[in-house]
């Protein structure tokens, strides 16, 4: 074989070697992503911070949900300038991490409208195609004090998801609805099969719904089929003099059968992307043993209460406090709690 032959052939060889290299780093991560509100200490620290420079701007969250191991994001356009979002796309392609967009709904005016299109354009240039949102930003049993004020969310929320739908059709991006501790199932359900479109699903919290007082695999079971994307966690709780308190807690150390939850959701939805929510945080109050908790709750089944309370029995301990600690040690319990939650997923959970 003569000499350029050779060269020739050694040529080759490496061009196919940097190819494969190639391949392999842009090759999309199995396994979990991370939202942004796992890193809830973090981010109220961010307000003292310009908005570009914070922890949880976008690309600078994605350098650092690469370096610990995760497959993807959750977060807000920190810019919906198509030069950021192309930025954006650039690096999650470069690390092989999926992109998911959380933005707000559109309310009653023209120019919410037109900063949702933009959000839905933008998103498609990060290389994103699922758009998670609430309709409720706080807690239905802590928001409202009357049942008129419940109705009126019901009707302006279901105005603004139907300004959205015709956007998301004709952008082709799907709409994640999170159950956000507003909706029971029934109420979710129906809400879906009124709005009837490929373009809205579920964001489904695995552990929200015990608030509003339903077993978190019968909510997943519900929802699963729906599912547009999943915020995962395990939830703890205890029982306190109104009801119980409910937090999240690291994988595994919850009152969630973590690997049910997992194979049911994806049974139903195998491409579905799951991001973790472990939200580092004092427990929430959920007073479902007084009066102004029921204001907006209907007729649920009493045998919902007695469920609920048999599992606080069952499962209760003391869940820990940390608001009172100062702001390093909080960051440092948050990105702990992270961690272990991404190890046991790959170990336990094929994540």
């Amino acid at each position: 074989m003569g000499d350029s032959r050779r060269d020739f052939l050694r040529s080759s060889l490496a061009l196919a070697s940097v190819s494969q290299v190639a391949a392999v780093t842009t090759e999309p991560k199995r396994g979990m992503g991370i939202g942004t509100a796992a890193y809830m200490q973090r981010g109220r620290a961010d307000q003292k911070v310009e908005r570009t420079q914070r922890f949880t701007a976008t690309l600078r969250f994605l350098e650092h949900c690469n370096s610990v191991g995760a497959a993807g994001i959750q977060a807000p356009l920190t810019e919906l300038s198509d030069e950021y979002a192309g930025r954006v796309r650039a690096k999650a392609e470069e690390y092989g991490m999926y992109v998911e967009v959380s933005a707000r709904l559109p309310k009653n005016d023209s120019d919410e409208l037109d900063v949702f299109e933009r959000t839905v354009r933008a998103t498609k240039a990060a290389g994103g195609s699922v758009i998670r949102t609430v309709m409720l930003g706080g807690r239905r049993y802590e928001t409202f004090k009357t049942l008129e004020d419940w109705k009126e969310f019901v009707r302006v929320s279901w105005r603004s998801l139907s300004r959205a739908e015709p956007i998301l059709r004709r952008h082709k991006v799907r709409l994640a609805l999170e159950n956000h501790k507003d909706w029971r199932i029934d109420e979710m359900l129906k809400i879906l099969k009124r709005i009837e479109s490929e373009w809205v699903g579920v964001t489904v919290d695995t552990g929200n719904n015990m608030s509003l007082l339903e077993d978190p695999l019968d909510t997943v079971r519900a929802f699963a089929p729906y599912a547009t994307s999943v915020h995962l966690k395990d939830m703890g709780v205890e029982a306190y003099e109104d009801g119980f308190l409910l937090a999240e807690v690291p994988f595994g150390t919850g009152c969630l059968d973590m690997p049910a939850v997992v194979e049911t959701i994806r049974s139903a939805r195998p491409e579905v992307r799951f991001t973790l929510e472990m939200i580092t945080r004092d427990p929430l109050e959920i007073p479902c043993l007084r009066k102004h908790y029921w204001i907006t709750m209907g007729r649920v089944p009493g045998a919902d209460l007695a469920a609920s309370l048999s599992a606080v029995q069952s499962h209760g301990r003391p869940l820990p406090l940390i608001n009172q600690l100062a702001e390093q040690e909080r960051f440092k319990i948050e990105e702990n709690n992270n961690r272990a939650c991404l190890e046991y997923a790959k170990a336990k959970l094929e994540l």
